[in-house]
């Protein structure tokens, strides 16, 4: 049986609300899981675009909180 790990795509919208969708890997498949509507895809591949084209498009959560490190 494969492991199952995870990371996240984080967004925030334009009132500082966060918005986190959670890709969850086991095997060469990868579930997405909205923690604020509890939207839910599996995508085999670029699930972290189509986790960010889920905030953008279900919560303009348009601003990367990665965007300003470095």
């Amino acid at each position: 049986m494969p492991s199952m790990t995870t990371s996240k795509v984080r967004r925030w919208d334009q009132h500082g609300r966060e918005h986190v969708v959670r890709v969850e890997k086991s095997g060469i498949q990868r579930q997405l899981r909205c923690g604020t509507c509890d939207w839910r895809r599996n995508a085999q591949f670029l699930p972290w675009l189509k986790a960010e084209e889920h905030l953008v498009q279900a919560h303009q959560a348009t601003v990367d909180p990665a965007a300003g490190e470095g």
